[in-house]
């Protein structure tokens, strides 16, 4: 993967080239950009698909507590360093989170938004205590104990259409103590929903029906606050990484998507 240096940190990206229409699309939390390689495969060369690692996952270090609005600049920063003024921006779940954070930091340098199991607000507080043991299970003893519910719970049954072993590969290489600050931010981000209508570019959302991390509604409720046009497609059976376990029915609601755009 290529580096830059951008925003006080070093993030690693990969960049598929080309001089097509540019497509950014940033992973969901323990992710990395690996997990849209079947997007990058459906999409360039038609498309200049960039996709990265964010603060605290694959090559990027985290150095100290960030929120998703750091994100959103790191993102925004490596358009600078890529010399790319306008892009559609794509975001699984977080990435979501920092794709909408980026579109109101910056909403001339955003063309669309792909939104893929993602939301607006805030975790469940009845799931919150939950996800603060596992962290804590995880930051004493390894991802070992908890790594099959998480994998359940971001991609879907054990037996289904994703494979888990590449995924426990990567947690177990995850320095631990890192570990702590993306977390963070994830349970400790703002709600976001009451600006949604600052958002006016056409949107996508793709979302799983058995999405076990964000319900369906969350996903209305992103639908019904943004103030430009919106599409929405409804995966049958798509888990937390809808664009993993259901990568045609993605690319196919990515590709028309990105063909409407003006």
């Amino acid at each position: 993967m290529a580096t830059a240096s951008v925003n006080g940190i070093t993030v690693s990206y990969t960049d598929s080239g080309g001089d097509g229409p540019v497509v950014v699309l940033s992973h969901g939390y323990l992710m990395d950009s690996s997990m849209f390689e079947p997007q990058v495969a459906a999409l360039a060369p038609e498309y200049r698909v960039i996709t990265w690692d964010e603060r605290g996952h694959g090559g990027t270090r985290a150095t100290g507590p960030f929120s998703y609005w750091d994100s959103a600049s790191d993102l925004l920063a490596l358009l600078d360093h890529l010399g790319i003024g306008q892009a559609v921006l794509g975001g699984m779940s977080q990435g979501g989170f920092i794709s909408l954070r980026a579109a109101l930091k910056a909403p001339e340098r955003v063309r669309g938004l792909i939104l893929i199991d993602s939301q607006a607000g805030l975790e469940d507080p009845a799931a919150v205590p939950a996800y603060e043991e596992m962290e804590r299970i995880w930051l004493e003893q390894g991802p070992e104990p908890v790594r099959d519910v998480v994998a359940s719970i971001i991609l879907g049954p054990p037996d289904g259409p994703v494979d888990y072993a590449p995924w426990f590969a990567k947690w177990d290489a995850i320095d631990r103590e890192e570990m702590a600050y993306p977390f963070r931010c994830l349970v400790d981000r703002d709600d976001i929903t009451g600006r949604l209508g600052e958002i006016s570019c056409p949107v996508l959302i793709i979302h799983g029906t058995a999405d076990a991390a964000i319900p369906m509604e969350r996903a209305e409720a992103v639908r019904a606050g943004l103030a430009g046009s919106v599409a929405m497609v409804t995966v049958e059976g798509g888990s937390h990484a809808a664009n993993l376990s259901h990568p045609d029915q993605a690319n196919v609601a990515i590709a028309e998507f990105l063909q409407s755009l003006p």
